[in-house]
């Protein structure tokens, strides 16, 4: 039998998360099948029962489900727990539902280990403070920056993730909103806000940026984001998108569910050259 691993989502055509890990099983010599799954809102938790019960391995969870995989995993990884939502689910050798969120650890790798950036001793300030950004945080702050701020439009919701992660680091953190940005000099700049999807930039000011900055957009598309467009006018030395995490966020569950770590870098140049073919 064939080890059956999927991504459970709603809407999930868009998805490129099989043709990531067919990659990664190809690559690896792996004997899998890997689909995209789009389920009812109502009905999450006996489809994930329904699939794990039969030939099925791992999951990953994609909008808007990933609360819900939280809350059914009956394990939880540090990283998961502290992020409230899980992207990636399968069991243990006893059976136990165990979930993980992939996300952080990606944008990580992508910034660290594909790009030679550095984290540590920076200056990081993230924006927005929804779900996206909650689910970075801790390997963000893994890598022991010299301080992170949270900006967001509503403070309050900024001010709920500082309570959130203090607790469990010695980085200091800040939460300020978009108009108290003003003084403040970036070395990494991370967009976990949706504007990018719309066009549109959070509203920075001219001299946010220190000299010799990243950016960092966890959004991507077949053009620069509307983010790294500002990024780079505003003197940013390099300014990545997201469409290296999404491959490593992969990568991870991959390794997980399999044992073994692909390489990603011809993955990311293939769908990459796709993306600029569009």
């Amino acid at each position: 039998m064939t080890d059956r691993y999927a991504v459970f989502g709603n809407p999930i055509k868009h998805s490129k998360s099989p043709q990531i890990h067919a990659a990664f099983a190809r690559q690896t010599g792996q004997a899998l099948e890997y689909t995209a799954v789009c389920v009812a809102e109502d009905g999450f938790e006996p489809a994930v029962e329904q699939f794990l019960q039969g030939d099925g391995k791992g999951l990953n969870i994609t909008i808007p489900f990933k609360q819900q995989a939280w809350t059914l995993a009956g394990q939880r990884s540090e990283r998961a727990e502290l992020a409230g939502a899980v992207n990636t689910l399968y069991r243990d050798q006893a059976g136990q539902l165990c979930g993980d969120n992939t996300d952080g650890v990606g944008m990580v790798r992508d910034i660290v280990d594909n790009h030679g950036g550095t984290i540590a001793g920076k200056r990081v300030l993230v924006l927005g403070a929804g779900g996206a950004v909650r689910g970075v945080l801790q390997p963000l702050l893994a890598q022991q920056p010299a301080s992170l701020v949270i900006a967001n439009r509503t403070l309050a919701r900024a001010e709920q993730l500082v309570e959130l992660f203090q607790p469990h680091t010695d980085v200091a953190l800040q939460a300020v909103g978009f108009d108290q940005l003003a003084g403040l000099h970036i070395d990494l700049l991370i967009n976990g806000t949706a504007a990018s999807l719309q066009g549109e930039v959070p509203p920075l000011p001219d001299e946010l940026l220190a000299e010799g900055a990243w950016c960092y957009d966890m959004m991507y598309g077949a053009e620069p984001t509307a983010f790294c467009r500002w990024a780079q006018q505003h003197g940013a030395t390099v300014c990545l998108d997201g469409l290296g995490m999404l491959v490593e966020q992969a990568a991870e569950s991959f390794t997980l569910w399999r044992g073994i770590r692909p390489d990603t870098a011809p993955v990311i140049t293939d769908l990459r050259r796709q993306l600029s073919d569009k």
